[in-house]
């Protein structure tokens, strides 16, 4: 697909969207997107690209703002910064954290190396885009995003899934291990029933990539070693290991017994 930059913005593409599936809150009203940036032809050119998928978008220009509009705005997903002048993204997401919003959010970066990327995802980060970016990259990942912190009801008779004593429900959201409460993140979640629906079955990182975050992460698979070593820490914390690596191959998970 061809792409067309833009001048004023050369960290940005523009391309046509692929049709997808309108996306909207459960009550059939528009999502709520805020987008954080202190450029203001950023947050401009965002937000329009966002309003296509018909969903509500506001827009803050620095972490301060951002935090007065999350509070009262309560916002489905946030697009936000890393590098703003008041408030890097960091220490906003950080002070969302704090005060128990788990809005999902994707990082808007510069920066692109392990370290930097690994730093978001353990802020509570969900996702990341460096720039150069594309709109119809930002758009498809908050599309997972949203996906991912949706809570879905199972059409199956039986919520749960049984892994040895890890129980996982798909409707409650609930994880436990030998009775032990575990909390995760939607995309911990996403990630584990995704490992317990295949128990004993070697997954790739590729069919990790597609089916927990539904897009190409454009051979960036370190974002899967950073949320199965989440998951190690809370399901095989103090336990005998479930999660298993096979060296060159994937991942699986499989009970102790």
């Amino acid at each position: 697909m061809a792409h067309r930059k833009l001048s004023i913005l050369e960290d940005v593409t523009i391309s046509q969207p692929a049709a997808a599936p309108r996306l909207t809150r459960a009550d059939g009203t528009p999502l709520r997107i805020l987008v954080v940036d202190d450029e203001a032809s950023l947050t401009d050119l965002l937000s329009m690209a966002l309003r296509y998928e018909g969903w509500d978008v506001k827009s803050a220009n620095g972490g301060q703002d951002a935090l007065t509009t999350a509070r009262e705005w309560k916002p489905d997903a946030m697009v936000l910064d890393v590098m703003m002048p008041d408030l890097d993204g960091l220490q906003v997401l950080s002070r969302l954290r704090q005060n128990n919003d788990d809005t999902p959010v994707l990082f808007l970066t510069a920066k692109d190396s392990v370290e930097d990327r690994v730093t978001g995802l353990t802020a509570g980060g969900d996702d990341y885009v460096t720039k150069p970016f594309s709109l119809e990259e930002v758009v498809a990942r908050l599309r997972g995003l949203i996906r991912r912190s949706q809570i879905s009801i199972s059409e199956a008779g039986d919520s749960r899934i049984v892994v040895g004593d890890l129980v996982l429900d798909e409707e409650s959201y609930e994880v436990s291990r030998a009775g032990r409460p575990i909390e995760l993140t939607a995309t911990e979640f996403e990630l584990l029933r995704f490992l317990m629906r295949n128990p004993r079955r070697v997954l790739s990182k590729a069919q990790i990539l597609d089916r927990v975050w539904s897009y190409d992460f454009g051979g960036k698979s370190s974002v899967v070693e950073i949320y199965i070593s989440y998951l190690r820490k809370k399901i095989d914390a103090g336990e005998t290991p479930m999660i298993h690596t096979v060296r060159g191959v994937g991942y699986v998970i499989k009970p102790t017994s």
